[in-house]
């Protein structure tokens, strides 16, 4: 599957005709994206592995970079929105358009270190029976320190990104994490497109969580690729991890991820653990001087539960994987939760939640 220059040289893609048929395609949402757009681009045309395209979808930026980046590149795809459809609009928009078999999804303020794709390409090889692979990221400001390592989901029904500003712990094996982050995964396209993409009515934050939970109704478990590294500034488009927007999305998604997706049994026993968390949450945003937008997100999420009541009878419809399956791949150590602790499951063992 990988194909890489042997003369340890980073290659230039080929614009020869069997390219036009790509193994993979490479999804970049842009908004505003400013000069880590570019830079993120740069990494691209040094990876190792060359059987790629790019889809850029621009939500209708004013700074006009992914016009300049595709000007410059022919070999980009362009798709331009005449407004802010989001982030999950934007990537279903470039799934649909995409040719290859795989879809990878990188943020424009993430940087793929060279064999980023080979790395996640070489992960699909070696195990045929998933469809859905996660990479290590790292804080861009301090590589040492780790963005994440996939997104884990507690007990109480708060997702989270695994080892969040915990140091790199180094060598890692590969292994099972709960749901993969959208801004440096792969998944196969078929797969995606089968079970509707991501919704698009959490239009942004949380709907990578969404889509590896409804995976995991389905299933279909997600791969810890440690090998597969980026290193990520982070929420570079919206103002910053806690910015207004960020901190009302969050929340109001994460209520809806957890009315959504979880089977009824689950849903009833955690719920009182869920109110606790959403306390214990509320008083950490109250210590930095953000109640109110916190509370704003829940007042919404609430008033339009409808939203996600709808949502949820689309997903359990489509269940097979029972309550204690799913429970399995969720860490029941309120502690990590708490310190943001990854939690990876070790690869030999049968995935929780999966085939």
């Amino acid at each position: 599957m990988a194909r890489a220059a042997a003369n340890g040289k980073p290659p230039t893609r080929s614009t020869a005709p069997e390219a036009s048929i790509p193994e993979i395609t490479v999804i970049v949402v842009v908004y505003e994206s400013g000069p880590t757009l570019a830079q993120c681009l740069a990494a691209m045309r040094a990876q190792t592995f060359t059987d790629y395209e790019i889809v850029l979808v621009d939500n209708a930026s004013s700074d006009r970079t992914a016009q300049a980046a595709a000007e410059a590149d022919p070999a980009i795809r362009l798709i331009e929105n005449p407004e802010n459809l989001g982030f999950a609009a934007a990537v279903n928009q470039g799934a649909r358009a995409a040719k290859g078999q795989w879809l990878v999804l990188l943020n424009p303020d993430a940087y793929a270190d060279p064999d980023w794709l080979a790395a996640l390409a070489a992960a699909a090889s070696a195990n045929p029976d998933v469809h859905c692979f996660t990479s290590r990221q790292l804080m861009a400001e301090d590589p040492t320190k780790l963005d994440g390592l996939g997104d884990v989901m507690a007990l109480a029904g708060y997702p989270f990104r695994g080892g969040y500003t915990h140091r790199n712990p180094g060598v890692l094996e590969p292994g099972w994490v709960f749901s993969a982050c959208g801004g440096a995964m792969m998944i196969a396209r078929e797969l995606f497109l089968a079970v509707g993409g991501f919704d698009e009515r959490l239009f942004c934050y949380c709907e990578d969580v969404d889509l590896g939970y409804r995976l995991r109704l389905i299933g279909e478990p997600t791969l810890l690729v440690p090998d597969a590294v980026v290193r990520h500034v982070g929420s570079a488009s919206t103002g910053g991890r806690r910015s207004d927007f960020a901190v009302f999305h969050g929340t109001r998604n994460r209520f809806w991820v957890f009315v959504k997706d979880t089977p009824a049994v689950l849903f009833w026993l955690t719920l009182p653990l869920h109110i606790l968390a959403t306390v214990v949450l509320f008083a950490r945003h109250a210590t930095r001087g953000e109640v109110v937008t916190p509370i704003k997100g829940m007042a919404a999420g609430i008033r339009h539960i409808g939203v996600a009541l709808e949502a949820r009878r689309e997903a359990q419809a489509t269940r097979t994987a029972s309550s204690w399956e799913i429970a399995r791949a969720m860490t029941w150590n309120p502690l990590d939760l708490l310190l943001r602790r990854a939690f990876i499951q070790p690869k030999r063992t049968t995935p929780p939640g999966g085939a």
